[in-house]
Formats: C-alpha cells, sequence, structure tokens
C-alpha cells in the first residue's frame, strides 16, 4: 500500500527535540509516535485534504458548545474517524498518510492550554497499531479559535499514491 513512502524515524535515543509533550506514554517500544520526516518519490500523487473536524457527540448540547464535541481527545477521535472516510472515499488508508497538521485550540478546562496529551492518545490508536504500523510526520499547532467555537480540534492531511 504504501511501500513507495519513505519514512524516516527519529534517532532511537535522544534526538534534539526530546520527547514531546504528551507522547512519554507512547514511548514503551522506544519509537516516537510521528517521523522526522517522510519522502515521495517522484511520479506519486500528493493527495491533500481539507480541514477535518469532529462530529457532534451530545446533540442536546448547544450547537457551538465544546459539550456538543466533547474533549480534544474525543474530538480527535471523530476527525481521525472522518478524515479515515475521506481517505476511504479516495480508495486510501491512514497507511498512506505521509503529514498530519492538528490545529488545537486551548482548552478552557485547562486554563487555556492546548491538551497535548489528549490529542496523542487518540492519534495512537491510529497510527503505530497492529492495524496501521506506519507513522506520519505530523505537527500540532496551538490555535486562537476555529470556525465553530465549540471545535478543539481541525485536521489537515497529505497522502501519498
Amino acid at each position: 500500500m504504501d511501500q513507495t513512502i519513505n519514512r524516516y524515524p527519529f534517532p532511537a535515543a535522544n534526538h534534539s527535540q526530546g520527547p514531546q509533550s504528551g507522547d512519554s506514554q507512547l514511548q514503551s517500544g522506544g519509537a516516537l509516535p510521528f517521523l522526522l520526516a517522510a519522502g515521495v518519490p517522484a511520479g506519486q500523487e500528493l493527495v491533500f485534504f481539507s480541514g477535518h473536524t469532529p462530529p457532534v457527540t451530545n446533540p442536546a448540547a448547544a450547537p457551538d458548545s465544546i459539550a456538543a464535541f466533547g474533549d480534544t481527545y474525543t474530538q480527535t477521535i471523530g476527525a481521525l474517524r472522518e478524515l479515515g472516510d475521506s481517505l476511504a472515499r479516495l480508495g486510501l488508508g491512514f497507511g498512506h498518510l505521509v503529514q498530519l497538521r492538528a490545529l488545537l485550540v486551548g482548552d478552557p478546562a485547562l486554563g487555556g492550554r492546548m491538551d497535548s496529551a489528549g490529542f496523542s492518545r487518540a492519534y495512537a490508536e491510529f497510527f503505530g497499531t497492529a492495524q496501521n504500523p506506519h507513522l506520519v510526520a505530523r505537527t500540532r499547532l496551538q490555535v486562537v479559535g476555529l470556525v465553530n467555537p465549540g471545535w478543539l480540534v481541525e485536521l489537515e492531511a497529505v497522502a501519498s499514491r
């Protein structure tokens, strides 16, 4: 499926960035949950996905509230499922991804700080698993806000085929 993607891991010991906040629980196997870089050989199509956002998990809550969508972990799971559906529509899967960009809003429950640990916990359920052993080059950014005030997460992705 993704044999044409070159995946370049961080060195096993003490890479220059150190363990990322919220990712230390994922280092039990000695591998970080993301890559140093991913490369796509010439001639491969790059597919750029628009932002994917979480679905409503509590229809009884106000449609522009965090309660309608859940915390960062819940929203990340939902947004990754939405991304998975989009990948499948194009005949792709998570193993085709080369880059993932997470836009995270500061959670009021955390004093306005993004929930990096919640994001990473959800991410670890989709990447570096038995079902999808592949990792992607990824970036987490804290942003002031997203289109819906209830969203804490929006994901952009790039895939290759």
